[in-house]
């Protein structure tokens, strides 16, 4: 399995929690729409929660503006991604999510990578 994390942020005229809510309500059904266009496994949002305890965690290791949220999404392979992104709906559907994402995402500012897990601790 190969993941995509995308750590996001949102565009300046969105408070945090009105991105949250499209993205939860309006995009993730959307992405789940077009899930097996693109052959995605899976997908998790992990929001943001607020507060002093995450900002002072984040300040004691002088790191930088904290995320939004952050969107998971898995595939079996690299071949796996590739193939769906070689077919005409999987190009209609990553066309439509990208539409999408700029209507609350700040792209410039949201990077995203792709990884393989390596589990440490195994869930209980």
């Amino acid at each position: 399995m190969i993941k995509l994390s995308f750590c996001l942020r949102r565009l300046p005229r969105l408070s945090r929690e009105e991105f949250q809510k499209y993205w939860f309500e309006t995009h993730g059904p959307l992405v789940r729409k077009h899930a097996d266009a693109l052959r995605i496994r899976r997908y998790v949002q992990t929001h943001t929660l607020l507060g002093d305890a995450a900002d002072a965690l984040r300040a004691s290791r002088g790191g930088p503006p904290g995320y939004d949220g952050v969107a998971e999404l898995w595939w079996a392979s690299e071949e796996d991604v590739a193939a769906a992104l070689a077919t005409p709906a999987g190009v209609e559907a990553g066309r439509v999510l990208l539409e999408d994402e700029r209507k609350f995402i700040d792209l410039a500012s949201s990077p995203l990578f792709w990884a393989r897990e390596r589990e440490i601790i195994a869930g209980k």
